[in-house]
């Protein structure tokens, strides 16, 4: 069923990442599981071929297309199952905040060669004692003169390793809570910036997710993006696009499972029959490809409205907690009809189980979704 929201420029484009995702991309997502991150120049690729700023402005080096050009490399990579590439974490969560608020000097030093695949960006909010609330960072960033002196750490911080340049949110102001917020861009080789591990985790194996930490970091005061004591603002802005980028995914990811699923069903057979013959498993595959449909109607049309510039705060909540939900469920009743062939890890729905996990917990957990959707109602 061909998808309203889409353009035949939108769908060309699709057709041409796809290309590049079969070619350059599906034949390496194992070994960069394994290795646990990507190398540079899976990266540089993705900039030489335009797919890091097709949203961004002409003017930096980007295609200047709309945001939809960007859901769409969310989507085949999702599909590809290429979570280890987090291009929607670099080009839609942290290259926004220099589009937006960085000064022309920090766009020309920053922004432009991030859009080229040369400058890697991460952000790091998470720290080890602070997860959903923000307001309560420790992290402090004290002026002195000409430069923030910034000391803290930061846990689960993806593009951790690969990264040259990290958003960090910092307090300023310790005496405040929310105004006391500020952004600081930090480079990779500042002195005081070390990288920790790269974590260890139960799925996600390819995304390098890291530990970093801040010891008398001398961070010059022309590094800080948008206003001091507005970084909390800042944030809230672009989390509407971070997590509808989570739903994006997340219905990539679900087709992906259903698809594969359907030709297992079709192929295994018990009892002298394909399992897709039996009653269960038809109502199952019935209902899971139903709720699909569902979920990609409404992040489609959540889609049109960010594009339209619209304020859909309490939807994007509802697509984040409700998609990935829906990821986790779908991942877990695949592989339940895979039997034990899903709990082999030569079998890729076995990947897809362990990658939804996290799905629910990261970019806001599905609980501060439902308290963000229940104050927007006013109930609290």
């Amino acid at each position: 069923m061909r998808r309203e929201i889409f353009s035949e420029e939108h769908e060309l484009f699709r057709e041409q990442f796809r290309r590049f995702v079969k070619d350059e991309v599906e034949p390496q997502v194992l070994a960069w599981n394994e290795a646990g991150i990507v190398p540079r120049s899976a990266w540089k690729r993705m900039g030489e071929e335009g797919y890091l700023g097709a949203n961004q402005p002409e003017e930096y080096g980007g295609a200047g297309g709309d945001f939809l050009y960007d859901a769409i490399i969310m989507e085949e990579l999702a599909y590809a199952r290429a979570h280890a590439l987090q291009a929607s974490l670099h080009t839609d969560i942290c290259l926004p905040y220099l589009t937006a608020y960085g000064t022309e000097e920090q766009k020309q030093r920053w922004l432009v060669p991030g859009i080229a695949g040369d400058c890697l960006v991460a952000i790091a909010m998470t720290e080890p004692g602070t997860g959903s609330d923000l307001a309560n960072v420790q992290s402090r960033a004290i002026r002195d003169g000409g430069e923030y002196v910034l000391n803290g750490a930061k846990t689960f911080i993806s593009n951790g390793q690969n990264c040259d340049l990290v958003i960090v949110v910092a307090k300023t102001d310790p005496t405040k809570r929310h105004d006391g917020i500020s952004l600081l861009l930090v480079e990779a080789d500042t002195p005081g910036f070390q990288r920790g591990r790269n974590l260890e985790k139960i799925g996600l194996k390819g995304q390098d997710t890291s530990e970093l930490f801040f010891e008398d970091c001398r961070v010059p005061v022309e590094n800080l993006l948008g206003e001091e004591g507005q970084g909390f603002k800042l944030l809230m802005e672009k989390l509407q696009q971070e997590r509808l980028c989570i739903g994006v995914g997340s219905m990539g990811s679900v087709r992906r499972s259903l698809d594969d699923t359907l030709a297992y069903v079709k192929e295994r057979e018990a009892f002298g029959q394909p399992i897709g013959q039996f009653q269960n498993t038809q109502f199952k595959l019935a209902e899971l490809v139903t709720e699909m449909e569902i979920g990609q109607a409404f992040v489609d049309k959540l889609l049109a409205a960010h594009v339209g510039g619209e304020e859909i705060v309490s939807e994007v909540s509802m697509a984040k907690w409700w998609c990935s939900d829906l990821q986790k469920k779908v991942a877990a009743e695949c592989l339940q009809l895979h039997g034990g062939y899903g709990f082999m890890a030569e079998y890729p729905i076995s990947t897809d189980y362990q990658d939804a996990a996290v799905q629910s917990i990261y970019a806001g957990t599905n609980e501060i979704m439902k308290v963000i959707i229940a104050r927007r109602l006013g109930l609290g």
